[in-house]
């Protein structure tokens, strides 16, 4: 998910569970039917089909007079029928239909006048946030002059689906053609124990001149991609730096309502590119040579990738998506000239100076990798940049903090990525060894000491190999600025070394000798 200058978003435990496309002949849907959770659909009961979601949108339907399976699709398509527990999307939307309540589209209180349930009611109930859906879809109908007998024709819907996404145009039509194809292919989806279920059926519906195809036009930078141009508000012309990073992001919402939401001024945010979960489809928004406003202070030299979908749920991390957006990674490391490695290619979460979580534990960085085709993890231990790392973080950094931690002989557990009690008391044990505050967190001081920690030889401007990497990783800890980690040692690194000696009170020759190397390994 993008980061300007400010905002922050929680979510909350995993409810739904992986996505898969199959036949569901026993339950009178066509091949092709997504299916959340994978369970084998002939599991399905009666009782269940009476829990909370199916009555709460049977109500809703019979009292606002919308189909039943519009309104289950329009769901699924926003949330896959979680509501987070009344946590806001990216673009400011709650719960299970994702009413929405930002400066360009209000349905929130749209839904709380037609229905008189407050905003807060909402937010946080299912049965209430599909009531008031269904509340704003009926008074888009009667505004579009559906009859009775219109409204009990799914196709005539179409243009009260499009205003519900609170786009115009091409891009609610977009919304609107993703709600009629999960309509067209049928659905059942698994949440809580509980089954949703929508039959497949021939859709034709009446676009009343609404259409997608201005949104069919060719990516100028990746040719396979849609283009849709961002706001002029949400991103910067040009770039004040070179490009030497891919930032992997989660949306938190929906595709369409994502594409939407960058077209927004409001906004203050973007990404270059987002994925779609279902097929892999993918639009462009921003110019890979202009700087998107998706990962804060790495704006100026990464690119973003959005992938529909939430943190919390691997649902939407489908096949297709991941290997769409491998080959569009692929195809900007070999355009831009990054490396294919998890130094260059990184999750929001692994970008300095930002509180996101995304792309999350659910997302698989090994298979990305593989598809990606690059050298995976790379050496485990090179980063631009190294971030604080504590009980209960996961991820790459937390690999290389396990694995430098064993090479000294510091039991850190079995090195998988997750900081947990052992690797915690291995962490304490280190750092009171360098006479480091032993708090078991490894912030700036414990990354340079862990970093450098070895022997100690001299190292000077034509010098190379891997003690020269240990370097350059230990002076981009210390300096917390990136000194680029290719074990030669030239102006650069030489510079870095009078920095960190004229930081440290010692002699500055640019050579790293045995004082320059104590003062390191301390933490100093």
């Amino acid at each position: 998910m993008p980061r300007p200058a400010t905002s922050g978003r929680r979510l909350r435990t995993l409810v739904l569970a992986g996505i898969t496309v199959t036949a569901l002949a026993t339950t009178g849907l066509p091949a092709g039917a997504a299916v959340l959770d994978g369970t084998a659909p002939h599991t399905r009961t009666q009782s269940a089909q009476d829990t909370s979601l199916n009555s709460a949108f049977a109500k809703a339907a019979e009292r606002f007079g919308v189909p039943r399976d519009l309104l289950a699709a329009v769901g699924y398509g926003e949330t896959h029928l979680d509501g987070h527990q009344g946590k806001p999307s990216q673009a400011n939307g709650y719960g299970v239909m994702h009413l929405v309540s930002n400066p360009g589209h209000r349905t929130l209180h749209e839904a709380a006048e037609l229905t008189g349930l407050s905003t807060a009611e909402l937010r946080r109930d299912s049965e209430a946030n599909i009531l008031g859906a269904a509340a704003v879809l009926r008074s888009y109908a009667d505004k579009a002059g559906l009859s009775a007998a219109e409204r009990g024709d799914l196709d005539a819907w179409y243009p009260a689906v499009a205003r519900y996404s609170g786009s115009e145009g091409a891009t609610a039509a977009l919304y609107a053609d993703t709600v009629y194809d999960f309509l067209a292919k049928g659905l059942l989806a698994r949440t809580g124990g509980e089954e949703v279920t929508v039959v497949g059926r021939s859709v034709h519906p009446d676009k009343g001149g609404l259409s997608a195809e201005d949104v069919t036009a060719q990516s100028p930078d990746y040719p396979p991609a849609l283009w849709v141009p961002a706001s002029t508000s949400n991103y910067a012309a040009g770039r004040s730096a070179a490009i030497d990073t891919v930032v992997i992001h989660v949306t938190q919402g929906s595709y369409a309502g994502t594409v939407s939401w960058f077209q927004n001024p409001e906004a203050q945010v973007s990404a270059h590119y987002v994925v779609r979960s279902s097929d892999g489809e993918i639009t462009q928004m921003v110019r890979d040579g202009d700087t998107a406003w998706h990962a804060r202070d790495a704006n100026s030299h990464a690119l973003g990738i959005e992938h529909e979908g939430f943190v919390d749920d691997p649902s939407w991390f489908t096949d297709a998506m991941y290997r769409s957006s491998a080959a569009l990674t692929k195809h900007l490391c070999d355009t831009h000239g990054i490396p294919k490695d998890r130094a260059h290619i990184l999750g929001h979460v692994e970008v300095p100076g930002n509180d996101h979580t995304d792309p999350g534990p659910h997302w698989n960085w090994d298979y990305y990798m593989q598809l990606v085709g690059g050298t995976g993890v790379g050496d485990e231990l090179s980063f631009p940049s190294y971030t604080t790392q504590q009980d209960g973080a996961s991820g790459a950094q937390v690999k290389a903090v396990q694995k430098l931690l064993k090479a000294q002989d510091f039991d850190a557990g079995e090195v998988d990525g997750k900081f947990g009690p052992t690797t915690v008391s291995a962490v304490k044990a280190f750092q009171k060894s360098r006479g480091l505050t032993a708090d078991g967190v490894v912030g700036a001081k414990t990354w340079t000491a862990l970093l450098s920690a070895g022997t100690k030889p001299t190292l000077k401007n034509g010098s190379s190999g891997e003690d020269v990497k240990r370097l350059q990783r230990a002076l981009t800890a210390a300096l917390g600025s990136t000194v680029k980690v290719d074990g030669s040692f030239g102006a650069t690194t030489e510079t870095a070394v009078r920095s960190f000696q004229k930081a440290r009170g010692l002699s500055v020759d640019g050579i790293a000798g045995a004082a320059t190397w104590t003062a390191l390994q301390s933490g100093s």
